[in-house]
């Protein structure tokens, strides 16, 4: 029979990216073994920080991902108003040339990031996917916001909806994108469009745009031209004429965080433990973020301490308290 360190509920992004960051410990990881994902085409597309990209690249899935899954940001452009024929006052711009960096973020394909970690997983040698729960020191949580083991540890959810929905898909237009995102924050809407290579490089966006939940079920019972000339309206002619590439994807948007986030022997991450709106791209980034931090605390931990400790997890819990 085997014996675990750690068990990882969950093989999303952060589960497995907990999984490789354990295992460079030299710790004993068992992975949940992903379930089927839904039939149908993946339009998702995160923005990661530095700080995001490094522990990828620390984990080696950075490298391991194919040409075209990540694009850099190297401006952002933030308006009021999309379809002002005059620049609107508030503009905001950013450059990474002027914060000195070589981009502001990367754009990168949640598909190809999942098979990334996926193939990585599979040929290292201290995880090992499993069908059923096994006993572990520690049992790491990465469910999702709708997780079963948070629920029946007890742990209070907190839910608070914005009353609105996400509207995803991948988009392509007559005009180089050259890096830059553009933003519209409006009322009652906001709508990003993220450069990016895939379904064609240089000219290809990520659409997520945020409404009520009234407008967003009226779009989405659009036919394709109808959507278009609703999205078109609304982004003006900023990026140029757009053409939707993919199918659309939508899900009702809400603010939610656990009400504690660790346990003897058990510890929440990423979307278990806090759940953000998509305007500012941080959602998967806190999530990652919540795995270096662990991967840490663990790594740096006294000698006589398991893994498990209910002491030791609460470094984790503070440390993490205030950037969520």
């Amino acid at each position: 029979m085997n014996r675990y360190d750690v068990f990882i509920r969950g093989s999303g992004i952060v589960g497995k990216t907990l999984a490789l960051a354990l295992a460079k410990s030299g710790l004993g990881v068992a992975l949940a073994r992903p379930q089927a994902r839904p039939a149908g085409e993946d339009v998702r597309a995160y923005a990661l920080s530095a700080r995001s990209v490094a522990l990828l690249r620390s984990v080696k899935a950075w490298d391991a991902l194919p040409a075209g899954a990540a694009t850099a940001v190297y401006d952002m452009r933030i308006e009021g108003d999309g379809a002002a024929e005059a620049a609107p006052p508030g503009v905001l711009e950013f450059s990474a040339w002027e914060q000195q960096v070589g981009e502001l973020a990367w754009i990168v394909d949640a598909a190809a990031l999942e098979e990334a970690l996926s193939q990585l997983v599979r040929f290292q040698p201290h995880v090992t996917e499993v069908d059923a729960p096994v006993t572990a020191e520690l049992t790491a949580i990465c469910e999702g916001k709708e997780s079963a083991a948070r629920e029946a540890l007890g742990v209070e959810w907190q839910r608070h909806p914005y009353g609105q929905t996400a509207i995803a898909a991948r988009l392509v237009s007559d005009r180089p994108h050259r890096g830059i995102a553009r933003q519209w924050f409006r009322s009652p809407d906001v709508l990003a469009l993220l450069p990016f290579d895939r379904p064609e490089a240089g000219v290809s966006y990520g659409l997520v745009w945020s409404l009520p939940e009234a407008r967003a079920a009226e779009l989405m019972a659009l036919d394709e031209a109808g959507f278009m000339q609703a999205l078109q309206e609304a982004a003006g002619d900023a990026a140029g004429t757009l053409s939707l590439r993919s199918t659309r994807a939508a899900w009702p948007l809400a603010l939610a965080h656990a009400g504690r986030w660790s346990g003897p022997g058990w510890v929440l991450l990423g979307d278990a433990a806090h759940v953000v709106h998509p305007l500012a791209g941080q959602g998967l980034n806190l999530g990652l973020a919540d795995v270096d931090a662990l991967a840490r605390v663990l790594r740096e931990r006294e000698p006589w301490r398991s893994v498990g400790d209910d002491k030791l997890l609460r470094r984790y819990e503070r440390e993490r308290a205030a950037p969520t």
